[in-house]
């Protein structure tokens, strides 16, 4: 996981329905934050009070939240809600970021997707990579961080598609809360793609703890009382020659090698000059005219 947060742009947190995603967003956002990053949160599948529970007040303090799930047509025109829909949250996000490295986590991608054209969503998205880079001075790659969290079984291989080519790293999650793991799919520029697999677990203060290597009691153990089974025991063949049927087998020379006795055989002069004579029976049909050889063939 230390390897994602190395990296910038944009990383997909792929989730599954026995593993969701969302405990481990909010440990990288908490991550950040204590990195004295800048961490703006879109919010649109659950309220702001139970995202941002969990978070000690230090925490909540430096969460700059857009709230898209109260009201997010503005139908209560209470004045609260985000102008321009989700695309105007967006907009706004990336405006009122200031220079410097930046985390963006959306809650979730999978919510902005079903309520928007594909092809709009990735254009936002590379809109923000964009304008954050020229609000910085500097490459978006090594600025914005943007985490989007993604139900994979929601969508079809065409928009999983279009979001895997612009993201440069796709975290594939499964497990359970206990023993969950992460595939992670690095792409760098000019390199060719890594991929790495981490156990981890979110512990309830949301940090990391993260492992080498699957649990240890996930991991298969070989019961003492089960009798060994020889996989090779009821086979037609036999894998395993014996001391004579393998000297046997060396000795035996192949009709098509070209040993050391055909090479002599060749070399050696027989004892009288070699003669060779061809038998050729004509049939009715064969053309002996040697006058007209290719008569029969009409040119």
């Amino acid at each position: 996981m230390e390897s994602v947060l190395a990296l910038r742009g944009l990383v997909l947190l792929r989730d599954s329905v026995e593993w969701e995603g969302r405990s481990l967003l909010k440990a990288l956002i908490k991550k950040a934050a204590l990195g004295g990053e800048q961490v703006h949160i879109l919010g649109c599948e659950v309220s702001e009070e139970e995202f941002r529970a969990g978070f000690d007040s230090s925490i909540n303090s430096r969460l700059v939240y857009y709230d898209l799930f109260r009201d997010p047509l503005n139908w209560a025109q209470t004045g609260e809600a985000l102008p321009g829909g989700p695309l105007g949250a967006l907009q706004a996000m990336c405006e009122r970021t200031d220079p410097g490295p930046v985390t963006v986590a959306l809650d979730s991608l999978s919510w902005l997707l079903l309520r928007l054209p594909c092809a709009a969503l990735c254009q936002a998205l590379c809109a923000m990579s964009r304008q954050h880079a020229c609000r910085g001075g500097g490459p978006a790659a090594g600025q914005l961080c943007v985490l989007g969290l993604l139900h994979r079984e929601l969508h079809g291989p065409g928009p999983m598609g279009a979001l895997s080519s612009l993201a440069q790293t796709e975290v594939t999650l499964s497990g359970t809360a206990g023993q969950a793991s992460a595939h992670i799919l690095c792409r760098r520029p000019r390199q060719r793609p890594t991929l790495e697999t981490l156990w981890f677990s979110v512990l309830p203060d949301l940090s990391l703890d993260l492992q080498g290597g699957p649990p240890l009691e996930s991991q298969p153990h070989p019961d003492p009382h089960t009798p060994q089974v020889d996989p090779a025991s009821h086979l037609t063949f036999n894998l395993h020659l014996s001391k004579r049927e393998r000297e046997a087998k060396d000795s035996l020379t192949l009709p098509f090698q070209f040993s050391s006795e055909k090479q002599q055989a060749l070399l050696r002069p027989g004892p009288g000059p070699a003669t060779s004579r061809i038998f050729y029976e004509p049939d009715a049909f064969d053309d002996l005219d040697p006058e007209d050889p290719d008569g029969d063939l009409d040119v």
